[in-house]
């Protein structure tokens, strides 16, 4: 059975399963250097994912299309999507977007008339938060032991609520809502603060592109430039458990903050505000899970999922505090994964286990390039190659291989690689992608040797947990320590990242030092790059490594 999974609002995608093995998974802004967070709101686009694949509309069983919100005033319990075909519009009944409980949570709203080709087909639609919870669960290590599990789903336009999930028979039960706050609330109080103030324009309406989507990851690093104070803990608890919820609490904790009469702390800095409440949120995530762990006998088991799932600070608080013994977050925990998830939960309501066979590189294939672009010349060059240009010229090179990887994290196939030896590299790795100094490089490390660099130095293939640097080796690595003495570590080993555990070992052996600098390889605000014709005109870099050529500026 083939199944087609549509993202189609923000962050919009196309994600095929077959017989529960995931083919692919193409984000949007992934396409053709396309825009961040873009939506799939023109099905064409659609018609010409599918066709790059030699798949047409009529070879896909079933079509599946994540729930959303409606507009602002109408009807929640039946939102509708509003979409073109080859510029006429269509209107496109979803699922709403969070369940309810006391429901079904994997109950299917079955639709029809999704124009694609030369005819229109049916569809499925699930809730938004169902996709989240099955498909953060399905790509789990527990998913493939046969275990059960608790799944964690916060995203920016629903509360943390907890789900307990049995694989065998599948049974997902909701075990409740944690606490009233919208995931969005951390972005939208940073944005209200300094130097987030104005960034996006304000809009209350969750239909539209919501806001201050590129906040929250920006904020998470701007916090280590300030304090956090646990001591105002009950103060925050105090004002968000007055209000009353809404999308507006994280804008209006802001300002009662700084605008409304004397500060309650009046030496604060925004970046100590914002430290502050992203450990509060934290804090008051560990405590309501703890509560709920210790009223019921459920599983040691965690998986996180939502675009809150982000977080790294908030991920390691959770793997390290005690109450579980192992956490899973998949490398697409928001919005990028909504079209897999998606799939994944027809697959399972059709009889499938609710496990996916899957790889985090099944994003769109790399473009072939068609000779040198204008002003580059290349010649072969192989991995043990690659590793001297890097260590002899200490300078960055962007790294095009294979398919792209899901989710936001460049892991090696769309990267910009470098030495970590040089304190200047973050900065410079920075200045190249326009973005502010506070920002950090991630570190990519040969798994084998990451506990003798970083604390606790676990396997983390997909950068989604922050470790402390060991000391010592702050010196000897400057460019991936931020400014906490953390690093959103990258660990690599040969079985899911044969490339890059290559060129790491390759690069120790010439060095001693088993990891590099990995950052994103895109135009600002744009998916990676598509081919290497793309990195060549951006040309901040002055070398190119794909699939075994090296372009070199002339």
């Amino acid at each position: 059975m083939l199944i087609c999974g549509l993202k189609l609002s923000h962050d919009g995608g196309l994600a095929l399963v077959e017989d529960g093995r995931l083919l692919l998974s193409v984000e949007r802004e992934k396409v053709g250097n396309g825009r961040r967070f873009q939506p799939l709101d023109r099905l064409e686009q659609v018609e010409d994912l599918l066709a790059g694949e030699g798949i047409a509309p009529g070879d896909i069983d079933r079509f599946v299309v994540d729930g959303w919100f409606a507009p602002l005033g109408e009807d929640q319990r039946h939102p509708v999507l509003h979409v073109t075909h080859h510029g006429r519009p269509a209107r496109l009944p979803v699922a709403p977007y969070q369940d309810v409980p006391g429901a079904d949570v994997l109950a299917p709203h079955p639709f029809a008339g999704l124009p694609l080709g030369t005819t229109t087909h049916p569809y499925s639609s699930y809730h938004h938060s169902t996709q989240h919870l099955i498909g953060a669960y399905a790509t789990s290590p527990f998913a493939r032991r046969g275990q059960d599990a608790l799944v964690l789903v916060w995203d920016g336009g629903m509360p943390p609520v907890l789900y307990r999930v049995d694989p065998e028979p599948l049974r997902v039960t909701r075990l409740g809502e944690l606490f009233p706050l919208y995931g969005s609330v951390f972005a939208d109080f940073c944005a209200a603060l300094p130097p987030f103030r104005g960034a996006q324009p304000a809009t209350t309406d969750p239909h539209l592109m919501p806001r201050n989507l590129d906040v929250a990851g920006k904020a998470m690093a701007y916090a280590a430039l300030g304090t956090d104070d646990p001591g105002f803990d009950s103060l925050l608890s105090a004002d968000l458990d007055a209000r009353e919820l809404s999308y507006t609490m994280g804008d209006e904790l802001a300002h009662a903050l700084t605008d409304d009469g004397p500060s309650p702390w009046p030496d604060a800095t925004g970046a100590d505000l914002i430290a502050t409440f992203q450990g509060y949120l934290g804090r008051r995530l560990r405590t309501a899970l703890a509560a709920a762990v210790r009223d019921g006998d459920l599983p040691p088991r965690l998986c996180l999922s939502g675009g809150c799932a982000l977080n790294i600070k908030w991920n390691s608080l959770l793997r390290s505090c005690g109450l579980f013994d192992a956490v899973w977050v998949p490398p697409f925990p928001n919005d990028s994964g909504a079209a897999l998830g998606a799939a994944t939960v027809e697959w399972v309501r059709t009889g499938g286990r609710p496990v996916l066979d899957w790889s985090v590189h099944r994003g769109p294939r790399l473009r072939p390039a068609e000779g040198d672009p204008a002003g580059w010349t290349s010649a072969p060059c192989d991995i043990d190659a690659l590793a001297h240009v890097l260590h002899d010229t200490g300078a960055p090179v962007v790294v095009l291989t294979g398919r792209a990887e899901l989710g936001p994290r460049a892991l090696g196939h769309r990267s910009i690689l470098a030495p970590a030896t040089d304190p200047g590299m973050k900065q410079r790795l920075n200045r190249l992608k326009d973005r502010e100094d506070y920002r950090p490089v991630a570190p990519v490390c040969l798994e084998h040797r990451a506990p003798e660099l970083f604390s606790p130095g676990t396997p983390d293939p997909h950068m989604l947990f922050d470790h402390d640097t060991r000391a010592g080796w702050e010196s000897k690595v400057p460019a991936v320590v931020h400014l906490d003495g953390t690093a959103r570590l990258q660990t690599v080993s040969d079985r899911e990242s044969p490339f890059l555990h290559a060129l790491l070992t390759a690069y120790e052996k010439l060095s001693g030092l088993p990891l590099l600098c990995n950052t994103s390889a895109n135009h600002k605000g744009r998916g990676f790059f598509p081919d290497v014709a793309s990195a060549a005109a951006w040309g901040r870099v002055p070398a190119i490594w794909s699939e075994g050529r090296l372009y070199r500026r002339t």
